[in-house]
Order: structure tokens, then C-alpha cells, then sequence
């Protein structure tokens, strides 16, 4: 049995789980070697595990769950995003899951949830794959000898890659399948080699756990802090830079993905490491992130040649190539990983449309507005089909893991945001001077200025009461803003043709409008007048 400078082992039987070889807080090395002797991975010439998930590489949103049960019944916003599962149901596939672990070689770790320890959610992590508990170490809180020698899960997660659900015996949609059962405490996953199911089952609990049980607002955002204790907070769904912008040299990390934002009015990590996209990673484009990739860390699905180089613009098995480390492996980072209430929060979309000015500040109702709308766009030529871009929306900056209703998150944003005084700011990092196709993509240098700006003051200090009211989407763009052109800063006059600008403004507004119905019962006054104006 592997040990992790302890003695302590453990016994599975009172999860149903009868006769396994328990490998209990094994290290990073010991799984490593397990997963390569298993045939399970192999070595990059610099040593760093490559594993390959197998039929999935990426979340399946259709095959989560969520029991509907006495605690979730009545607060969940039950829908193609949160399906409801039989508690019954729920026990006789646990049933089967744990009878088919019995027997088996298991990869036992503890771990915990939130740098903030008022919130911490101690985890018990039971995987069939040793690289899977490899990706646990790096993506949970690792507790210390004192920590451990008194532990208490309140939440299970049990990892069954290699175990495919019957769909009309289990009343699953297919053979994958990522339950939660809040009475029961467990996060059930089982026929995805898919990591990312780990950690978003965890993010999806403490989404319910902190506003029902804490008042604390769980966010899909990353977070810095500069020399004088400021925090930031980046909002942004994939491809809009909330990775990149909050890598800054001048500023210390608190986390690239996962926060809480509490009544005491901190922001602390929920996780203990990251797990971002390689896909055509350089040392030139993210060097932070190129130089966390060394033992330790784990990528996935990525393509390598004879000597063990790897070729990160290598799609052959997936868009979606990623790598997991210890937030350690990032040398800028904040310790522990908490910081006071944001000074500023971004709203980063790549609006494919060129319309939306690429910074802008909003009023509460506007961040509400936008908090629940989520927008970004996909651009012409990304999937089959499409020739122009088309707008995408994913309320709250990440739906696929909020069981509660959107409005619930944004109003608690909203009441924070105004109780603190926080400027909200929306990002357009994506074009300028015509659309996908015509226009360019917002350099990269302008960007950071405008929200070096915003951070530092120099913003407001420039325009004062002199914003320009957006005539359509009724957001306040500076006219001027240090170290970026004066003419960057309208996408009108990016154009140089109004009327197509309008023509296409009036076109995503009126997307905003038909996406934000299904939420109009539920918002009040203040968010539906943070909407378009036309």
C-alpha cells in the first residue's frame, strides 16, 4: 500500500465498496508511475505525464444529474441544465457502481474545497485510474499532516471511468453519467475518463452549498490582486481571455477558474491548482502556463512526437487539449489563495460581431443584465454549417454549473457589487472595424491597457463624467483611455460605415433580447432595464 508520509489506511466497506486494494494519498510520483506501469500514460521529454481521457474529452452536459430530493425539490431550476434523477434510481446504480469497484485496485485521496477555511468542504476522492487521483491532488486544497490526521469527508465523489451504465435499466440517457445526490453527499461519475467531471462536480455542489447554506456567491471566474491588496475578477466563458488577462506580472493570482465571494467580504479559491487549455500553447503566448507544464502536472489528449515533444496546434484528437498542475507550478501566486472584496470586476466576451465597444462600464442593473445573459459569440468557420458569426449565452458565465436559478446569482452580485462599490466593467476582446471576416481581432496590447486602467483608476480619472452613452446597448464607453488609440475605443467609428454597424448592432441586441425572456419572470426592474435599449 502507497502512503503519503502517514500510516493512516482506510477501509471502503462502508461505501459498499468490498475487497479493494486501497492505494491511499499516494504522491504525485507514486501515480505517475502507477498510471505509466498500468500502460495508462507515458512521459513528455521533460518528464510530465500524458494521458489520453479515451471517448471523452470534454464535459457531457446531457448525461449530468442532479437527485430531486426534499433538500434540491423546491430550490433548483430544474431544466435541460440541472436533470432531475430518482433518489431510488440514484441507489441501485450506486449500488452497481460500488459492487463493480469491489475487488479492484482504488486510488483513496482526501482532500478539501475553498482557501477560505469558514467554507471548506473536506472531499474523500475514490478513483479506479491513478491518474485520476493524480488530477484530484492537483485540482483539490492538499491538507497538511494535522489536517489529515483528523479527517472528515462531507462529500464523496466516487470515479468509475471503466463502468458503463445500462440506460434503460439505470434511467441514464447513455453509458456516461455525473450525479449529485445532496442528501446523500456523494458526486457519482462513471463511463468518462473525462477529468474535468471531477472538479465541476465539486463546483456544481458548492454553487448550491455557499448562497443557500453561507449567503456566499460561488463564481465561475478567475481572480488577481494587486501590491496594494486590490482584487479583480475576470467573468468569461472559452476563448475570451479570462486565463490570459489575469496572468499578470504585476499582479499576484488567487485562482484561474473557481471563487467564492463571502458576507466578510472575501474572495477565496475553491481549488488548489488549474487546468487550462493548450491548445497552441508557446512560452511566447502564455509562458506562465507553458512553464507549469512539468512533473506534476498531467496533460490530456495532447500529440507528441518519437522523442516526446509535444505539438500543442495538434487537434487530431481534440480542440479541447488541457493541462492540470498545482497552482504552485505558477511562480506569481497569492498565499493563501484569498483576497479582500474586488475593487473591479471584468466581463470578458469576444463579440465575433465587432459591435459591442471593447471596454465599457456598467451600471448595477447593467452588470446584473449581463452577469445573466453570459454572452460571447462563435465565429464563422468553427463548425460545420456556420458562415457568420452566431451569438452564444451561458447565464451566470457558466451554466452548465449552476443548479439554482441565474436570477438568484445575479441579484447576490448585484447586492455585493453595490454594498462594496465596485466598478463593473464589459470587455470586448474580441473585433473591431467589422465583423469575423472583415474586422480584426482587439489586440491583445490594447486590452491589457484598458484594463490596467480600469484597475488603477487612470479610467475614470480620463473621462470623469465624459463617458458616451451607447446608443443601442446603453453601456458608458470612455473616449479616451491611456495607451490606446482614441479611434479603438468606438466600434462605431472602427467601422466606417454606420449603417452597417447599426444594422448589426440592432442584430445581436436583438438576440440579447429573445435569450433574456426565458428570464424576465424572474428578474426585477432594475435588471430588465440593464438590458438594450431598443
Amino acid at each position: 500500500m502507497y502512503s503519503y508520509e502517514n500510516s493512516k489506511s482506510i477501509s471502503l466497506d462502508q461505501y459498499g465498496i468490498v475487497g479493494a486494494q486501497v492505494h491511499y494519498q499516494c504522491t504525485p510520483q507514486e501515480l505517475q508511475k502507477a498510471t505509466i506501469d498500468k500502460g495508462m500514460g507515458v512521459e513528455t521529454s521533460n518528464g510530465t505525464l500524458a494521458v489520453n481521457t479515451g471517448e471523452f474529452t470534454g464535459r457531457s452536459p446531457k448525461d449530468r444529474f442532479i437527485v430531486k430530493d426534499n433538500i434540491t425539490q423546491d430550490k433548483v431550476w430544474w431544466g435541460p441544465v440541472n436533470i432531475p434523477f430518482e433518489p431510488s434510481d440514484f441507489d441501485a446504480l450506486y449500488q452497481r457502481v460500488t459492487e463493480y469497484l469491489g475487488q479492484k485496485d482504488l486510488y483513496v485521496r482526501d482532500a478539501y474545497a475553498c482557501a477560505d477555511l469558514n467554507y471548506k468542504l473536506n472531499i474523500r476522492v475514490i478513483n479506479e485510474y491513478p491518474w485520476s487521483n493524480m488530477f484530484a491532488s492537483n485540482m483539490f486544497l492538499r491538507p497538511d499532516q494535522q489536517m489529515l490526521s483528523s479527517f472528515e469527508p462531507d462529500w464523496l465523489i466516487v470515479n468509475a471511468p471503466g463502468f458503463m451504465a445500462d440506460p434503460q435499466r439505470d434511467k441514464t440517457r447513455q453509458h456516461n453519467f455525473a450525479i449529485l445526490n445532496f442528501t446523500r453527499k456523494i458526486a457519482l461519475i462513471g463511463g468518462t475518463g473525462y477529468t474535468g467531471e471531477i472538479k465541476k462536480g465539486i463546483f456544481s455542489a458548492l454553487n448550491f452549498i455557499l448562497p443557500v447554506e453561507h449567503h456566499t456567491l460561488p463564481m465561475h471566474c478567475s481572480a488577481n490582486v494587486g501590491a496594494d491588496g486590490d482584487t479583480s475578477i475576470f467573468f468569461g466563458l472559452s476563448g475570451t481571455g479570462k486565463t490570459t488577462l489575469s496572468a499578470d506580472p504585476d499582479r499576484r493570482l488567487i485562482g484561474d477558474d473557481e471563487h467564492g465571494w463571502t458576507k466578510e467580504d472575501t474572495v477565496f479559491n475553491f481549488e488548489g491548482g488549474c487546468y487550462a487549455k493548450v491548445i497552441n500553447l508557446s512560452l511566447e503566448s502564455e509562458p506562465d502556463i507553458y512553464r507549469a507544464i512539468k512533473p506534476g502536472a498531467i496533460l490530456e489528449n495532447v500529440i507528441m512526437d518519437a522523442h516526446g515533444d509535444v505539438d500543442y496546434t495538434d487537434t487530431s484528437i481534440t480542440q479541447n487539449t488541457r493541462v492540470s498542475y498545482p497552482i504552485e507550478h505558477i511562480p506569481n501566486i497569492q498565499t493563501p489563495s484569498i483576497g479582500h472584496h474586488p475593487k473591479n470586476i471584468f466581463f470578458l466576451t469576444a463579440d465575433a460581431f465587432g459591435v459591442l465597444p471593447p471596454i465599457s462600464k456598467l451600471s448595477p442593473g447593467q452588470a446584473a443584465y449581463h452577469f445573466i445573459s453570459g454572452y460571447t459569440a462563435k465565429v464563422a468557420g468553427t463548425e460545420a454549417g456556420i458562415v457568420e458569426p452566431v451569438p452564444s449565452f451561458s447565464a451566470c458565465f457558466g451554466a452548465p454549473f449552476m443548479p439554482l436559478h441565474p436570477t438568484v446569482y445575479a441579484e447576490m452580485l448585484s447586492e455585493k457589487m453595490q454594498a462594496a462599490g465596485v466598478c463593473v466593467w464589459l470587455v470586448n476582446t474580441g473585433w473591431t472595424g467589422g465583423s469575423y471576416g472583415v474586422g480584426r481581432r482587439m489586440k491583445l496590447s490594447y486590452t491589457r491597457a484598458m484594463i490596467t486602467a480600469a484597475m488603477n483608476g487612470s479610467l475614470e480619472e480620463a473621462n470623469k463624467d465624459n463617458y458616451h452613452i451607447h446608443s443601442i446597448f446603453g453601456v458608458s464607453q470612455p473616449r479616451v483611455c491611456p495607451g490606446v488609440p482614441t479611434e479603438v475605443l468606438s466600434p462605431r467609428k472602427t467601422w466606417n460605415n454606420d449603417e452597417a454597424y447599426y444594422k448589426t448592432a440592432h442584430k445581436l441586441a436583438d438576440s440579447f433580447k429573445e435569450n433574456f425572456k426565458k428570464f424576465e419572470s424572474y428578474a426585477n426592474q432594475q435588471i430588465m432595464a440593464g438590458g438594450p435599449l431598443v
